[in-house]
C-alpha cells in the first residue's frame, strides 16, 4: 500500500468515481476492482469477489460493495466515508439534472442522452461481469458454472438469488 492516508484515499477515490459511475455503483465494479485490488492493494481478488457476492445477496442498493471496501480499508469510519463519497456527489447531480429535465422544453437532447446511456450502462455491467468472472473462475468447474448460470439467468425468469445460492452451496461443498 502506498503512503497515502487510506481514509482520504477512500474519499477521493469514490468521490471521483461517483461522478463517472454511469448506471450506478454496479456499473463501476471494474474500476472499483482495479483500484481496490491492483492500485491500492486494499483487497485480494478473492476478497473483492466475496465482498461483491455479499453486496449482491444483501438487501438494499448495489452500492453496498463500496461500503464493504471502505470497511476493509478503515473500519466503520472507512465504510461511512466511502459510502458518502460514492452517494453524495451523484445524489446532488441527480437532483439538479432532474430539475433541469423536468422543465418544459421542446429540445430533443434529454431523450437522446437518456437513450444513449442505456447501451453504455449495459456495456459497463457486462464489463463488471467479465472482471468478476476473471477474478474468481480459477477452475474448469467454476468457468462452466459461470457459463451455465449466465445462460439460465438470460433465458429464464428464475430469481438470480437462487442461482447465487446454488453457486454458494456448490462452493461450500467444495465442488467449485
Amino acid at each position: 500500500m502506498n503512503n497515502e492516508n487510506p481514509f482520504w484515499a477512500l474519499i477521493s477515490t469514490f468521490g471521483l468515481m461517483a461522478l463517472f459511475a454511469v448506471g450506478g455503483a454496479a456499473a463501476a465494479v471494474p474500476e472499483m476492482h482495479r483500484i481496490a485490488v491492483d492500485v491500492h492493494h486494499w483487497m485480494t481478488d478473492k476478497q473483492f469477489a466475496d465482498a461483491y457476492a455479499i453486496a449482491q445477496l444483501s438487501p438494499g442498493p448495489n452500492v453496498l460493495i463500496v461500503t464493504l471496501i471502505g470497511y476493509a480499508v478503515a473500519g466503520i469510519p472507512g465504510a461511512l466515508a466511502a459510502t458518502l463519497a460514492m452517494c453524495l456527489p451523484t445524489a446532488l447531480v441527480a437532483y439538479y439534472v432532474s430539475r433541469l429535465l423536468n422543465r418544459p422544453s421542446q429540445s430533443r437532447w434529454p431523450a437522446l442522452i437518456q437513450a444513449a446511456l442505456v447501451p453504455l450502462s449495459i456495456g459497463l455491467m457486462a464489463a463488471s461481469a467479465l472482471i468478476l468472472a476473471q477474478s474468481t473462475d480459477r477452475t474448469i468447474a467454476a468457468v462452466l458454472l459461470t457459463a451455465v448460470v449466465a445462460v439460465v439467468a438470460s433465458i429464464s425468469r428464475i430469481n438470480p438469488l437462487w442461482l447465487l445460492l446454488a453457486g454458494g452451496l456448490l462452493g461450500f461443498a467444495g465442488i467449485v
